[in-house]
Formats: structure tokens, sequence, C-alpha cells
């Protein structure tokens, strides 16, 4: 049987790192490394202590690079591993492992190794990075391999496992198999690992409180450590460059070392759990299927060439108006706005009028524009979902088609905004007011671009949850809302959003030249 798994392990791997997607994931690994070890003349950092950093040797340079791909990786490698169950079910691989003898543990240990290698491979990527970088920077050039690397195999890889096994529950759980999911990890990302930094968290699973302590005592006994020193992990700006003192790394305690393995241990029983539900592609033991609804017998007649699911509402038919591919595009859009989403949505207009005016772009306009990014998420993806991308690519006016489609998202961004936007254009708010036009137009475009460039909602889920929590908590760099002063100007954020519009234009005619 072990062989049976490292063999489904190993074929997964080597799928997957064919693909360009694996090329570019490696090359954010290593942009993840570039800024754990910034110039010490900068003032963006990825940790301190203080008004300090350790000096740039192996130990501190391991030990930064990989506290930062534990806390990234956990969140972006969620992304990059998950959807290798669903590519079996829609290759149909999934029917060949469902006629083998093989387990269904067998096939969860494979899919969960080849996760874990395709996530390990990135630490290995920015652990080399971090060697080049320490050079590099030419505060400590001698490279102490086993100082540089335990930080990565104490820290990052348990956390790596932890992520491989929850993209794999995640995959095979009805629940959370879809867009759901996907944002349904981010929370549980920033309880675990943004929560799990501070001192007071009941469980350290990033590892960043037994190297706390050990940075706080080392700087103790050079008389350097203040009671309202604070400790940071993440990208931030400081004042002023940071001052440095020499680190010779962190104790491997049992107490660590028992506590990772725990964590490990715990990452594959989670992978291995699924099995007691999956039915592993075998229709005999999933749920049956509800037979589709057959249509009256005045409706028997063809759909239209580019109507998928149902919905007649896009097909070129000579004579049709912007108007009606418009229509037919915002009904695509809200579909899936049930009655649940309509009452939170309404809701949340009503926390936008109770609140005061000073907390409503700060507040209300932010929980207005995260609740409908399940819906934006489709933008793009609709056509290679429905399987009528061919169809959709011979329309006589693509172009036309894609603003009817960016529209119905604008609408929908304007639609559960509204109310703040009263709220701003009764208070004189002109700022503000502008504020939320140019990110009314950046949400959709960013949405359309994402979906056409990538074909899955998946990227979009994973990129937006990001920007609007660092807008949310008032990093300005990232405000799109105006949420805080100091953002981009509204102006540069309209230019992305054309820009953004203007990729998800060319990329269509670009992908089928090429095919």
């Amino acid at each position: 049987m072990l062989r049976t798994i490292g063999g489904t392990a190993v074929g997964d791997f080597r799928d997957r790192v064919r693909r360009p997607a694996y090329a570019v994931t490696l090359l954010a690994a290593v942009g993840l490394g570039y800024l754990a070890v910034p110039d010490a003349g900068t003032r963006m950092v990825i940790m301190y202590i203080g008004e300090h950093r350790g000096a740039y040797g192996s130990a501190y340079v391991g030990t930064v690079t990989a506290l930062a791909s534990a806390l990234w990786l956990t969140l972006g490698g969620f992304y990059v591993v998950r959807g290798t169950v669903a590519r079996d079910e829609r290759t149909g691989v999934g029917r060949l492992v469902a006629a083998t003898p093989l387990r269904t543990p067998a096939y969860l240990a494979g899919k969960f190794l080849a996760n874990t290698m395709v996530l390990a491979s990135m630490v290995g990527v920015l652990a080399v990075t971090a060697a080049v970088l320490q050079v590099a920077r030419g505060e400590d050039r001698w490279v102490d391999p086993v100082a540089l690397l335990v930080p990565f195999a104490v820290l990052a890889l348990p956390l790596v496992a932890v992520t491989a096994a929850a993209a794999l529950l995640f995959e095979t759980t009805p629940v959370l198999r879809g867009g759901v999911g996907n944002v349904a990890w981010f929370v549980v990302w920033l309880i675990g690992a943004i929560g799990g930094m501070s001192e007071r968290a009941p469980l350290d699973l990033v590892g960043t409180g037994h190297v706390v302590r050990d940075l706080r005592a080392t700087m103790t006994e050079r008389g350097l450590w203040q009671p309202d020193y604070s400790f940071s992990l993440g990208l931030t700006e400081v004042p002023e460059p940071l001052k440095t003192f020499p680190w010779d790394g962190f104790a491997l305690t049992p107490d660590l070392l028992a506590g990772r393995a725990a964590l490990v241990l715990v990452a594959v029983a989670v992978a291995l759990l699924p099995a007691v539900w999956f039915a592993r592609f075998d229709p005999a033991r999933g749920r049956p299927r509800k037979p589709a609804r057959s249509a009256p017998a005045h409706e028997a007649a063809p759909e239209p060439a580019y109507a998928y699911r149902g919905l007649p509402v896009t097909a070129p038919v000579r004579g049709r108006t912007f108007g009606r591919l418009l229509a037919g595009e915002l009904a695509l859009v809200l579909r899936d706005a049930g009655r649940w989403w309509w009452l939170v949505a309404a809701a949340l207009s009503a926390v936008a009028l109770a609140v005061p005016a000073d907390a409503v772009a700060p507040v209300a306009l932010p929980l207005a524009w995260v609740w409908p990014v399940l819906l934006w998420s489709r933008l793009g993806t609709r056509p290679r979902l429905a399987g009528v991308e061919g169809l959709i690519g011979a329309y006589p006016s693509p172009h036309r088609r894609l603003l009817a489609e960016w529209t119905a998202g604008f609408a929908v961004t304007a639609l559960v905004g509204l109310v703040p936007l009263a709220r701003m254009v009764l208070a004189a708010d002109a700022a503000g007011a502008s504020a939320w036009l140019a990110g009314a137009l950046l949400i959709p475009s960013l949405a359309l671009a994402a979906g056409t460039v990538s074909r899955t909602p998946r990227v979009f889920q994973a990129v937006y949850p990001p920007l609007w929590y660092g807008a949310f908590n008032g990093l300005a760099p990232l405000d799109f809302m105006g949420a805080v002063p100091g953002g981009p100007h509204p102006v540069a954020l309209a230019v992305v959003a054309v820009l953004l519009l203007a990729a998800a234009a060319v990329t269509g005619p670009a992908r089928r030249l090429a095919a």
C-alpha cells in the first residue's frame, strides 16, 4: 500500500509541476523571500520587535523567512493546492479510480502527500532564496546550513502539512468544496495564524511565541528590551530603519518539537478524515442526483447556441440590444443570490443607515463590499464552468458581451453599496463619494480580469479577501474604498480598473490565437 500511495503522490506532483501555474507559484515564493529579508535601509519590513531586528546571520534570516512562509503559505498555499480532486472528477480520472482496487484512505493519503510536496517545494525555494539574500545583504556572509534550515523544518513544514490536509478536507466536503470553502479558509486563517501570534493565544500554531521569547531573552541580556516593545510579523512600514543585534537562533526544546510533531499528526488525521464520507467517485456510494426538470412541450425547442445552464440570455441573435444582453448577464450574476443572501444584504444596508456618519466609509462600506465576493468571483469564468467556452468564443462581438458582464458586476457592487453612497452624498462628502466610485469600478474589473485570465473563481476568492482585510484594517496602500486617509487616489484606482478591464478584453482573443 505504501508503494501505491507513494506512486499516486509522485504522479500527481509531477502533473502539477508541469503546469505554468507552478512556475508562477515558485516565482511568488522568491518574491516572498525577498520581502522577508529587505535591504537594511528600507522601512518596509516583515518582522521586528520594538525598534530592533536580528542581524542578517543564518539563524535570523532562516527564522524570519520560515515564519513568513509559515504565515503566508498557509493562506496562498491553500488555494494553490486545492482543486486536484475536482480535476480528477472533471477529467474522468475519478471514474478510473473508482474502478480500481485503490481504497479511499490510500487515495486521500496520496493526494495529501502530493499537496505537501508542492508546498514543501515552495519552502525549499524560500530556503535557497534566504541563503542568497543573506550573502547579498552583506551583514554576515557566512551561511550556516544547519542554522538556516532548522527554522524551515521546525516552523514552516508542519504548517505546510496542515494546509495540505485542510485543502483536501475542504475539497471532499460538499459544503466547503466551492467558493464558500475558499472564503471560509480565509476566516480560519485569520483566527488561527494571525490570532495565534498573540502571546495569550492558547495554541502557538505559527511558532512565533517560542521565537519571541528567545528574541526577548537576547535583547534583555544586551540591555535592549523595553516593556512597551511589541512583536510584529507581516509586511509593515516602520517610521525609521530598524536597529540590529546579533542573534544565534531559538532553542530546540522538547516542548517545541513535541508541539510541531503534534501538528503533523493532526494534519495526517485531517487528511484521512474524509474517508468516512468521501465516495471516491463511486456513483453507487454517492447521493443520487435529482433528475433534470423536463421542459413543457412548448419549451422543448432547442436552446439558442449560446445559452447555458438553462439560461438562453447571451445568445448572439441579430437584433438583440445591449440592454437585453445586460439583463441576461445580470440574471446570471444574481442567479446564486438566494433568499438568505438578500436578507443579509438588507441587514448590511440597515447597518449603513444606523452607524454614525464617520463610520460609513471605514465600517459600513467595507461590510457591504465583502458580502458579494462569491458573486463577483464568477465573472469571467462561466463559459468554461458551463462547458460552452468554444461557443462563446464564436460570439460576433465578444467585447460587447464582456462589457455587459462587467456592467452586471458593477451593478451588483453599486447595489450593495448604495446606502453608504447615499449617506456620503447627504453629508456632502465628495472625497468619500469619489473613493466609492473608484472602488465600485475596481472590484468588478479585478473580478473579471482574474476570472478571464485564470478561468476559475478561485483566484479572485483568494486575492480579494486579503485585499479587503488590509483596507478594512487601515493599511493605506491597499485601501481601495477610502476607508482611511492616505490611500490611493481615486483617479489612480480608476486607471487600474481600466487596465484590468483591458487585460480581460485581450485575454480571450489571445487565448484563441494561441490555441
